[in-house]
């Protein structure tokens, strides 16, 4: 008997070649085949008569197979079937290149249906390589809304169609996940139905109501997830750690700038939490420059005053080193020292270690602020009393990466398993409002919306003609004899077949050293090079060596030079609105006046009118909002990134849903909070989570 977890390998018509390539699509058993989606669905519902044919449209028609013939083309050799067909209408060509089996299959007087695109040669209207199927049978591959799939590797939106068709047949039980109460109550269609309706809907409005059940079903998902995550917070012990208000203020009294209102308010918010028996879990979510890393830097001193340890991770080494080097800055006044652990770097009390020297001073409690890289979760580090993580720029991270954080604080990091250490997770990416409670449901959040005040708003303006670009690199070379320095941003490093018209980084460094900038020093940072590399040249620039730097996105976050007063980027167009906020926010930074120029290379009223947001307003909420609604949430946040499927992505913007989903997990988490009374939700989750381990 058919279930959802037969293995393809048990159903006959797939061949041993075949199972390959759908498991490099990540398709093993019938479950796997029946969430694959179809991506588009082509109209051949209509059934029109031969006669009424014109060039360029795609039709169904019904006719009878008049005559066929098949053999090789003169000149390319190819195998050609072509066939007549005909109604009462009139009759018209039907050919096939190098498919045989349409010869084997096709007979005269047959009737058939037949769907694909008409277009006109020298012996008048034909259609090519059209989809067909005896009349007699259940329309399939023609004659209705037609699912198309992704056909990658080599595998056919036919095949999908046939397979599946096969599938629904002889499976028996549907088992779903869902709770029919809930399912009545939004009025959604069973598993059983809403499969078949996005497989084969006998027009849009089933495959839409297909739609709408698998997004609640994702987002369902993934707030039981969070709220499962959020209760074992609210229930897990953690180390209170009241705060020395006298400590903490004699270290802020060190710092060379003052604290915004926005600083003091988050920093009491966390210090709060942190004062609690249980483990905070929180989101600080701040703009560009807004000063996240010093708020972070004072929860951590509260831990080492207390003698405990606080890890700090970043998504990339070159983020790590940079947080290393200015937290490094920051408890310079104080006893606590700042270490470092990734995979190129082990430095303890200031000197480069090795490994093992390391993970024993760790083990032994001896540096309180870590800072590393994935390298801190591996299974031998081991610390001494581990009280705060903190993770910067999550949004790099997917979902399910995320809760393996907060999960790992649950395990034995340290030697007080019974302990969790409190959880503050990071990000300069603003999420609009809409997207927190779908994203970080479980996390209590942290706003920084306020610059420091000695902060000049950046000058951005959209350059997209020759003048205006010999204008601005005119004013490059006047701000660089005033002692500043820019940046100049390219998408790619090097020539891609698919974009040929980028202008290549390392191409481009040449040509702005030869032949715009000859008399001044311009370094090049991309990210193929090697993390020492890549330190090397950002300390040169840093150090004043370089006047420009050429770079790719690797300068998004963790490059802070103050005497950086110019950002040009080049082809902006390719860029989100978020990223460029990221971008613009390399500059900035300190009291000079900053510039950003974005430069479009494909300049349009559409691009335009993208880029003119940036030039409107410095607010990256009000951007990230603006960069929502013009790409959608899968561009915004890249859907490998966020770890979040396809139909969620899709619907991350419909808050209603977002909403209902959220209400629907309390609910029933508040019924039966261990799911005890829902099995298959509890199987569903976990294979929910198995597939949104992207990373």
């Amino acid at each position: 008997m058919l279930t959802f977890d037969t293995p393809l390998s048990q159903i006959a018509s797939i061949k041993a070649q075949t199972l390959g390539k759908l498991e490099r699509l990540g398709i093993f058993t019938v479950r796997d085949m029946l969430y694959h989606f179809p991506h588009r669905y082509e109209d051949y519902s209509a059934i029109r008569p031969i006669a009424s044919l014109v060039p360029d449209e795609k039709y169904t028609i019904e006719g009878t197979v008049a005559n066929i013939n098949a053999g090789r083309t003169w000149k390319k050799k190819m195998f050609l079937t072509e066939a007549t067909i005909e109604d009462k209408s009139g009759r018209i060509r039907l050919i096939w290149f190098n498919q045989r089996f349409v010869a084997q299959t096709l007979k005269s007087g047959m009737v058939i249906r037949a769907s694909g695109k008409v277009t006109r040669d020298r012996a008048g209207l034909v259609m090519q390589s059209p989809a067909f199927e005896r009349s007699e049978r259940d329309a399939t591959h023609t004659g209705r809304l037609v699912p198309i799939y992704p056909e990658t590797a080599g595998l056919t939106s036919k095949f999908f169609r046939w397979q599946l068709t096969g599938i629904f047949q002889k499976l028996s039980e549907f088992p779903d996940p869902v709770p029919e109460d809930i399912l009545e109550r939004l009025h959604l269609p069973s598993l059983k139905h809403a499969l078949f309706y996005i497989h084969f809907p006998k027009n849009e409005k089933p495959s839409l109501l297909a739609r709408k059940r698998f997004a609640f079903d994702e987002m369902f998902f993934v707030q039981l997830k969070a709220l499962q995550m959020k209760a074992l917070f609210e229930t897990a012990k953690a180390e209170s750690i009241p705060t020395d208000e006298a400590a903490l203020g004699h270290f802020i009294g060190t710092l060379p700038f003052a604290l915004t209102a926005a600083q003091r308010k988050a920093s009491t918010e966390i210090l709060k939490d942190m004062g609690k028996a249980r483990p905070m879990n929180r989101l600080l979510n701040g703009d560009v420059g807004s000063g996240k890393t010093i708020v972070a830097a004072l929860a951590a001193f509260a831990c080492a005053e207390r003698g405990l340890q606080t890890a700090l991770l970043a998504p990339t080494e070159v983020l790590a080193r940079q947080h290393f080097e200015n937290l490094s800055q920051v408890f310079a006044h104080t006893e606590h020292h700042v270490a470092l652990l990734t995979g190129s770097y082990r430095i303890l009390d200031g000197k480069t270690v090795t490994r093992p020297t390391f993970l024993k001073a760790l083990s032994a409690g001896i540096p309180k602020i870590i800072v590393g890289t994935h390298a801190l979760l591996q299974a031998d580090v081991a610390f001494d009393h581990l009280a705060l993580i903190v993770v910067d720029e999550q949004h790099r991270f997917g979902v399910a990466q995320r809760a393996k954080l907060q999960e790992a604080s649950f395990g034995s990091l340290d030697a007080t398993p019974a302990s969790v250490p409190h959880f503050l997770t990071m990000t300069a990416t603003p999420i609009p409002r809409t997207l927190t409670l779908a994203f970080f449901g479980n996390l209590d959040l942290s706003l920084l919306d306020e610059l420091p005040k000695n902060r000049k708003p950046i000058i951005t303006e959209i350059a997209a003609t020759d003048p205006e670009r010999e204008k601005i690199y005119s004013f490059v070379r006047s701000e660089v004899a005033r002692g500043r320095q820019a940046f100049v941003i390219f998408p790619l490093v090097e020539e891609s077949l698919a974009l040929k018209e980028v202008k290549a980084a390392v191409a481009e460094h040449k040509h702005l050293a030869e032949t715009v900038f000859p008399h001044l020093s311009i370094g090049l940072l991309h990210g193929r090079m090697k993390a020492k590399e890549k330190e090397e040249v950002m300390r040169d620039f840093k150090e004043k060596k370089y006047d420009i730097l050429v770079a790719t996105a690797v300068v998004e976050v963790g490059i802070d030079v103050p005497n950086a007063s110019i950002i040009l980027i080049e082809e902006a167009e390719r860029f989100g609105l978020a990223q460029l906020h990221q971008f613009r926010g390399r500059v900035g930074r300190a009291e000079h006046q900053s510039y950003c120029f974005l430069i479009p290379g494909k300049p349009s009223g559409e691009n335009n009118e993208r880029l003119k947001v940036l030039a409107k307003t410095n607010s990256g909420f009000a951007i990230a909002e603006a960069d929502l609604s013009f790409r959608g949430p899968g561009a915004f946040f890249g859907t490998r990134q966020s770890g979040m499927p396809d139909i969620a992505m899709e619907n991350l913007t419909n808050l209603k849903l977002i909403t209902i989903a959220h209400q629907e997990a309390e609910l029933i988490l508040s019924e039966d909070p261990g799911l005890k009374r829902h099995p298959l939700l509890i199987s569903a989750l976990q294979k929910f989570e198995e597939q949104i381990h992207l990373e």
